[in-house]
Parts: C-alpha cells; sequence; structure tokens
C-alpha cells in the first residue's frame, strides 16, 4: 500500500521530526508512506473572512498539484467523521481489498482546508472535536496509521 500524507508547512520542533521519523521506520514494514509538505501562505495575524478563504484557497491549489490522480482521499477536518481505531483500520483494510492500494491523507494548515480538497476528498476523518496543532496532527495520523496495520495483521498493540 501506498500513503501519502500531503500537509501545509514545515515542520520545525524536532520532537515531532523525532516522532514522525520513528512511525515512519515502522510503518515501513507494511507500507510506502511519503510525507509532502506544501508551503504555508504567508498572512497576517488578523484576517478577514475573505482573506482566510484566499488563503486556504492558495494552500488548496498547492495541495491538490500532489494528489495522485487515483488516490483514495482522505481529508482530516473537524467536522469529518470521528471512528475508533478498529474502525481506521478496517477502512484501511477494505480500501486495499478493493483495489484502493493509493490513500491520501490531507492535513491543513491553520485556517483549515478549502472547499475545493473537500470536494476532492473521498472522506473526511475527524480526531476529535477538538483543534489540534497542524504539526502535531501528522505524528498522531502515522500512528494510528500504524495501530491500523497492527490491527488488521492482528498483531498485538498497547491499547
Amino acid at each position: 500500500m501506498n500513503i501519502q500524507i500531503i500537509t501545509v508547512g514545515k515542520l520545525k520542533e524536532k520532537y515531532l521530526k523525532q516522532g514522525i521519523a520513528e512511525y515512519q521506520k515502522r510503518l515501513g514494514a507494511y507500507a510506502k508512506v511519503e510525507i509532502i509538505e506544501v508551503p504555508d501562505e504567508k498572512a497576517p495575524e488578523q484576517l478577514s473572512e475573505i482573506e482566510m478563504e484566499q488563503v486556504k484557497n492558495a494552500e488548496g491549489e498547492r495541495i491538490l498539484t500532489k494528489i495522485n490522480p487515483d488516490a483514495h482521499v482522505i481529508a482530516l477536518a473537524i467536522e469529518g467523521k470521528q471512528q475508533t481505531s478498529e474502525q481506521l483500520a478496517k477502512n484501511i483494510d477494505q480500501l486495499a481489498t478493493y483495489g484502493k492500494s493509493k490513500i491520501a491523507f490531507i492535513i491543513g494548515g491553520s485556517l483549515g482546508l478549502s472547499q475545493a480538497i473537500l470536494n476532492r476528498s473521498n472522506d473526511q476523518l475527524s480526531f476529535s472535536k477538538m483543534t489540534f496543532p497542524h504539526q502535531l496532527m501528522r505524528l498522531i495520523l502515522l500512528e494510528q496509521i500504524y495501530r491500523a496495520f497492527r490491527i488488521n495483521r492482528g498483531e498485538p498493540y498497547h491499547k
């Protein structure tokens, strides 16, 4: 299976880089995982609604250029469907069973995702009603993907 994580912005925090590297290494036994960073749109702290949409649209255009045309796209969005780890594992397994060997997870910038990305997505996934830093979501997502493969293979993993 080929998994892309397409995300906005550059990762700066050393502790997050270390955690992400660890889960990428662990996932190597199960799938090819590629993290693609697209530049975030520079914007002032205070934005109007129109300016926020412009920022999301600019970031969304960059993301769209990185999505493989035959990928099954899962956008991480606060309004998406919440799932258990077991449900995510089952969904990944079903995608593989039905010939979807390319999955692209999309993590937006600090303002979220553009409507164009939401329209392109096949599914929308929410990890919580809470807001998390988009850089931290990379680590959380990788851990959950790793957990999903362990669940699907019947391998032990802490609950």
